[in-house]
């Protein structure tokens, strides 16, 4: 557990308390950008692969006990999820790395919803499997990626209007939300099923169904 509880605040530091900081832009500006982008990326699989294993090791302590009603509220809450993280990869969205020219044209597909679909979506995945298992190991491991989702989507904003200017990032921001929905029932947007594309919500319902059959026989447990 020991293991674990120091994998979840190493790797909470390294998205939290370096990207998206002033500490961040000086190690750009000493090394470069694509030196620091392939240290960051190298150095986040390494402290995900220790944390992934050390999730594995921990014993089960029960909090409150893997919920049995809670299934099905997890096969279809894991929909909007999946289509959330698989629709944002696909997706062009200048809050992603190496797509910041991206601020330049008008927000489109699953960005007018939420600018973080990627983020949002494995919030959501974390958040459901913390309630769901009920232990100590599950509670640390989801609230580790449940709180650097969330306020990873804070830092990434903070970032860009550092990086790209106020006058840039302003109009984007303004039609935009980090929470879904929110800008398009304000009126600041509207949604377009077309932009965002039957391909990728079909990948992303061929992703939930691939999660839900695969979850039993590769790690133990079906929600079904």
């Amino acid at each position: 557990m020991t293991s674990l509880v120091l994998a979840a605040l190493v790797f909470a530091f390294l998205h939290l308390g370096l990207a998206g900081t002033r500490l961040r832009d000086r190690a750009v500006a000493i090394y470069g950008e694509k030196a620091y982008r392939g240290a960051f990326s190298l150095a986040s699989l390494v402290l995900l692969l220790w944390l992934i294993l050390a999730y594995g090791r921990a014993p089960y302590l029960p909090i409150w006990g893997m919920l049995a009603s809670w299934a099905p509220v997890m096969v279809v809450l894991m929909l909007p999820a999946m289509l959330l993280v698989v629709i944002g990869l696909a997706t062009p969205n200048p809050t992603t790395v190496g797509q910041e020219r991206q601020l330049e044209q008008p927000p489109r597909g699953i960005v007018r919803v939420t600018r973080h679909p990627f983020l949002t979506g494995v919030a959501l995945w974390a958040l459901l499997h913390l309630v769901g298992n009920g232990d100590l190991a599950s509670l640390v491991f989801f609230a580790c990626l449940a709180v650097v989702a969330v306020f990873g989507t804070v830092s990434i904003d903070a970032k860009r209007r550092r990086l790209m200017g106020e006058a840039a990032w302003a109009p984007f921001a303004t039609r935009t939300s980090i929470i879904p929905f929110a800008a398009i029932l304000a009126g600041r947007n509207q949604l377009s099923l077309a932009e965002i594309g039957v391909w990728r919500i079909l990948g992303g319902l061929l992703a939930w169904g691939l999660a839900l059959g695969a979850h039993g026989p590769l790690l133990g447990v079906s929600p079904l």
